[in-house]
This record gives structure tokens, C-alpha cells and sequence, in this order.
């Protein structure tokens, strides 16, 4: 028998773990109603547009992913790869098919990647309707302009966005873990307006990008997305989810970087999203500290606590398999690699939970993160 304090103290974590389990899953059915319609979209209104890459030294399969951009099946785009010097650009990446705009931009408030995307924005050409910005490295699908431009046609809808999702093959541990773990922000995407915009797949209009201040939003930002996304909400205006626009990144990664890159992640949500930030790190602390108060009443012989921790587990491993069905359907050529690995989406979702707890408290305590050999204070000025 569990002594009353005890047992209280079980249902202080457990009570609130099983709540927010079963909340988890409500929007899922809409979420996959809204996906199922998104992908069938055969969108008319294909305006010019110039699609915008920044480079900072190699990433794995670079020149692949320089050269799917290159071959987007648009009928009137231009691609636009910026960096801060040529020396940032490795040899024989390029395609034949590109723009290549250097910023030399001086030290700035401004993280590099912003003003290196300033620089290319003010080089598109006159006539471009559309600013598609992608990241170098992901490998995007021939229709993913097509699905980032269809929602800008649609009233009130600022800014569209798609969402990476890691494909690494072969697969090995970390590389897998970093997909479960980054699959969880897929999942908050869906039907009507979205709380961010991906730095990595975002379209927006041109006249909407200035109207809307983009450029003023960007002074002295550490991060291009979470600025754009506050420019359009204070606008008035909403985030579209773009399925179409989900971007396969294949690059591997090892335990060390993981965890940096993770901690640098949440690091940035804490600044600039406090409002994700907090229901995230409160969220984890009981969905842990639950599944730890039943493992520990489950060994102590409380048969409820048994099922209590069933219960907590197996909603966060049906919505983990679901974001992985969706995103296969939003991927089929990629229909192999799921077929091998989807299983990992659902099975590692619990030890997931603890790494976006590490992940979420190591940032509580950043003051500063790493991006691409540059270090940057978090401040509340460069948000």
C-alpha cells in the first residue's frame, strides 16, 4: 500500500501527464483533413518569384540541394543564392541556373543570415510577385514553390510556410532522434492561422513583405523566421501551412552537435517565442515527471500506476505515427524510406519527451548561442 502522501504526490504528476496526453491528440482528424486538401490544390495563379538560399560553408549534399532549387517546376522563377563572402561558397556547389548575391555586410546588431537575405531581397528582379526564402540544407521537391506560393491567393493569408522533416539514409541513432525530436514542431502546423513561419520554406508576397515591415522587423534580429512571423501577425495577417512544402533534409548528425543544435533551438524559442517557450517547458516537466511517479508506483506494485503510465505513453506514439504518416503522405517519394523507418516516430516518442525536457531546460540557462562559427548574445534587442 502507497502511503496517502504519497499517493498524492503520484497524482500531482500523473493527474496532469494524463490530461495533457489525451489533449494531445485533439485536431489530429482536422489536421490530416486539412493536409489531404492541401496536397490535392492544383493552384492557377503562379505569380514571378525569386526563390532566396543562404550559403554559409558546406552542408552534407549541398550541390544536391543547390541543384533541386534549381530544377523547382515553376514556370517563372529565379534563384538567388546569398552569402556574406564568396569564401562562404564551396566550390563547385553552384548550378547553372543562379544568382549569386555577396552582402560584405559590416558588423551589425543583425545576425549575418538576416543581412545576407536583406542583400538578396533588394537584388531580386522587378518584376518578381513572390519572396520564396529556403534553407541550404534541405532538399526540396520539384512542387514546393508550387504549394508555398497556392495559400498567398487566399484572403487575409500574409505568408505560407512548410517545415523540414529529416529523411537521413543510411539512418544511424542521433540522425533518427534529431527526426522524432523536430517532427514534434511539424505536428503544431496545420489548419488555419499557424503560430510560425519556417525560415527554411516560407513564401510571402513582395508588396506584403514591405507593407507589412518585414525589413524593420529584421533590425538587429538574431532569427529571420520568428521576426518575419511577428512582422505578419502584426500586420493582421495569418500563416498558411503549405503540406506540399514539406523539405526533406538528409544530413546526418552525432551525438555532440545534437545536443548543441537542439539546446541553440530551443535557446532561440525562449527569446523569441516565450509564448511556445513556457507551455513547452511546463508541458514536459509533468508528462516526465509523470511517467517517472508511475514507473516508480508501477515497481512499488500499484497496478493503476501500470496503466496510468500506458495511458500517458500511448497518445504521444499515435500522434508521433500520425505526423509520420502525414509526412509520408506529403513526401511520396520518399514512400521507401517510411517504409523502413516510420516505426521510430511512434516507439521513440517517450525518450524523446526526456530530450525536448533536456533541450528546454538547458536553454533556460543560455545567454548566448553558436551559428556557424559566429556566437551571439540572447538579449531581448536582437529578438
Amino acid at each position: 500500500m502507497i502511503a496517502l502522501p504519497l499517493v498524492f504526490l503520484y497524482w500531482c504528476f500523473a493527474g496532469p501527464a494524463l490530461l495533457l496526453a489525451g489533449l494531445s491528440l485533439r485536431g489530429e482528424i482536422k489536421r490530416s483533413r486539412y493536409v489531404a486538401r492541401r496536397l490535392a490544390e492544383q493552384p492557377e495563379d503562379l505569380p514571378p518569384a525569386t526563390v532566396i538560399v543562404p550559403v554559409k560553408g558546406d552542408d552534407e549534399g549541398l550541390r544536391e540541394n543547390l541543384a533541386a532549387l534549381a530544377a523547382l517546376d515553376y514556370p517563372d522563377f529565379e534563384l538567388i543564392v546569398c552569402a556574406h563572402s564568396a569564401a562562404d561558397i564551396p566550390a563547385g556547389v553552384l548550378p547553372a541556373r543562379v544568382k549569386v548575391v555577396l552582402a560584405h555586410a559590416t558588423a551589425s546588431a543583425s545576425c549575418e543570415k538576416v543581412q545576407n537575405l536583406m542583400a538578396a531581397v533588394r537584388a531580386a528582379r522587378k518584376r518578381t510577385q513572390v519572396l520564396a526564402f529556403a534553407d541550404s540544407d534541405g532538399r526540396v521537391t520539384s512542387g514546393w514553390l508550387r504549394a508555398l506560393v497556392a495559400p498567398l491567393a487566399e484572403p487575409g493569408v500574409g505568408a505560407s510556410t512548410g517545415y523540414r522533416w529529416f529523411l537521413p539514409d543510411p539512418p544511424d541513432f542521433w540522425s533518427l532522434m534529431r527526426g522524432v525530436w523536430d517532427a514534434v514542431a511539424a505536428g503544431m502546423l496545420g489548419a488555419g492561422d499557424n503560430r510560425f513561419a519556417w525560415g527554411g520554406a516560407t513564401a510571402i508576397r513582395k508588396e506584403v513583405f514591405f507593407e507589412a515591415r518585414v525589413p524593420d522587423f529584421w533590425q538587429g534580429a538574431l532569427t529571420d523566421d520568428y521576426t518575419l512571423s511577428q512582422a505578419i501577425h502584426a500586420a493582421g495577417l495569418t500563416i498558411a501551412y503549405a503540406p506540399g512544402a514539406l523539405t526533406p533534409c538528409r544530413e546526418h548528425i552525432t551525438a555532440g552537435p545534437f545536443f548543441a543544435w537542439i539546446r541553440r533551438q530551443m535557446a532561440i524559442t525562449r527569446l523569441c517565442a516565450p509564448r511556445l517557450w513556457w507551455p513547452g517547458l511546463i508541458a514536459h516537466i509533468f508528462y516526465c515527471g509523470g511517467m517517472t511517479a508511475s514507473i516508480v508506483a508501477s515497481i512499488r506494485g500499484n497496478r493503476l500506476a501500470e496503466w496510468a503510465l500506458v495511458a500517458q505513453l500511448l497518445p504521444g506514439m499515435a500522434k508521433g505515427l500520425n505526423r509520420a504518416t502525414l509526412a509520408k503522405t506529403s513526401l511520396p517519394e520518399y514512400a521507401a524510406w517510411f517504409k523502413r523507418h516510420i516505426w521510430v516516430h511512434a516507439f521513440w516518442v517517450p525518450l524523446a519527451t526526456w530530450v525536448w525536457l533536456f533541450a528546454l531546460l538547458a536553454s533556460a540557462f543560455a545567454r548566448s548561442i553558436e551559428w556557424r562559427g559566429r556566437r551571439y548574445p540572447l538579449k531581448r534587442g536582437g529578438s
